[in-house]
């Protein structure tokens, strides 16, 4: 044991001189120790030294003391003692699901140091109040965390600092990051444990700073500041881990036809004739809407096109999230093939989001993608493009039978050359005027200067 302790104090150390007080940093409280609720008041007394509520603290102590011989839960015990904000944010920045710092998150940094400062001022009146012994020092016993003991020495023990600390952090971080709240919540659980573990304090004590932090937060959330603070730090995660906002706000959109007049219109998710093979969630009406911007460039490209005999033939544009989770749903049920010889024969089902042809978030959905192809006004028939709309296939690729970039055809048996050329006709025109491709489909193009880059929209397709 001794060694194992040597091993985790110089561990402690070498962490240790590598960390910040971020206590020392600037911080804004939200409320002044004597705005904050009087713990004294909100608190039961600690347990007696007689009764059953002390024997449970002290068969508790015992139990900490077994827990020592874990090696990892001891090195935990030994990270989750040290007494800086840093240090607690790397402790819970594996369950919150990202790496919390001041440089590379500064708004949920900046909210959970202003919102833990605010907090910690609570527990200084009740632990001066009640003046509790600590175990180590009941029993006479060293403590795990051995170099705390000096410090701790004639500190009162109730109710427990670094566990109210822990917990409120995870009460935070969970509402910044919801989903992740049960994982959040047991590590903030443990946190408290190794304070029991430690010898640094009582079970009564740990569970006394629960509610601690929790009536803590509860005030926090009175303060205007505290909730602008928290919007940021929730708006920062959702950027950072790629969750953008969703709105059903319509006003930035457009029918297409109003502004293109001469498009033709076959809207797939609206009918059966799909991969689906069936009405798509979302699709109210066989219409086409697209942001403006969107919508004026396709005009540029009409009439760039008309010069040259062709019309557009739409398939889709905008389109809502609701139809988006109804093709995860459907590529979940591996039983339903009703449309695979006509739209992915060759292409594994359980394969389609990883290839690209299917995204849980799509393009669409920000308004400024469409999907479309060429109708020849003289022949009065759709431009023959060597594959169908939603293929999903190589053949569908832009670089599939030629290079893209020069134009330029290379034989193959399965793109002719005119084939080519007319996806060529369309794919040139589009870039001309403002729009790029992908490089899985050769119908489908987006704005480039889209103007709802992070915006993901759930109103209904149906004419505006």
């Amino acid at each position: 044991m001794k060694k194992l302790f040597i091993g985790f104090l110089a561990a402690f150390l070498f962490c240790g001189s590598l960390q910040t007080q971020a206590q020392s940093d600037d911080v804004t409280l939200y409320f002044s120790a004597e705005e904050m609720p009087d713990l004294i008041k909100c608190l039961p007394a600690p347990p007696d030294t007689v009764g059953i509520d002390f024997a449970h603290d002290i068969m508790r102590y015992m139990w900490g003391k077994t827990q020592r011989c874990d090696s990892v839960r001891a090195a935990l015990v030994f990270r989750d003692a040290v007494w800086n904000y840093d240090s607690l944010f790397a402790v819970f920045s594996v369950p919150f699901g990202l790496k919390i710092s001041k440089e590379g998150t500064p708004e949920i940094y900046k909210y959970l140091v202003n919102s833990l400062s605010t907090i910690d001022q609570t527990r200084v009146k009740p632990k001066a109040f009640y003046h509790r012994k600590r175990p180590f020092e009941r029993f006479h016993e060293h403590m795990l965390t051995r170099y705390e003991e000096a410090e701790l020495s004639g500190e009162g023990s109730y109710p427990s600092g670094h566990s109210q600390r822990g917990y409120a952090a995870a009460l935070l971080l969970s509402e910044v990051n919801p989903a992740n709240a049960d994982t959040l919540m047991a590590r903030g659980y443990m946190y408290g444990e190794s304070r029991v573990i430690a010898g640094a304090h009582w079970q009564s004590d740990v569970d006394a700073s629960r509610l601690c932090a929790a009536i803590g937060l509860a005030r926090l959330h009175t303060s205007p500041a505290f909730l602008e603070q928290l919007a940021k730090a929730q708006s920062e995660f959702k950027q950072l881990k790629g969750i953008l906002p969703s709105t059903d706000d319509a006003s930035q959109f457009v029918n297409i036809t109003d502004v293109v007049p001469d498009a033709i219109l076959e809207i797939r998710y609206y009918n059966t004739y799909n991969f689906v093979g069936a009405r798509v969630d979302g699709y109210e009406e066989p219409i086409a809407l697209l942001t403006r911007q969107a919508a004026d460039s396709l005009r540029a490209v009409s009439d760039d096109l008309m010069k040259q005999g062709y019309r557009l033939k739409i398939f889709d544009a905008y389109r809502p999230q609701c139809a988006v989770d109804h093709f995860v749903r459907w590529a979940a049920d591996v039983n339903d093939t009703l449309m695979k010889p006509y739209f992915y024969p060759d292409v594994p089902r359980d394969r389609l989001f990883e290839l690209g042809y299917i995204a849980k978030k799509s393009g669409h959905t920000r308004g400024s993608t469409i999907d479309l192809t060429l109708f020849d006004m003289a022949t009065e028939k759709e431009v023959d493009m060597g594959g169908t709309f939603d293929w999903f296939g190589l053949e569908s690729h832009p670089d599939f039978g030629g290079n893209p970039n020069t134009g330029k055809y290379k034989p193959n048996d399965r793109i002719t050359a005119e084939q080519f050329h007319n996806r060529m006709i369309l794919r040139e025109a589009m870039l001309r005027h403002g729009f790029k491709p992908i490089g899985e489909e050769w119908w489908h193009f987006t704005l480039k200067n889209e103007p709802f880059p992070n915006t993901y929209f759930t109103f209904p397709v149906k004419k505006l």
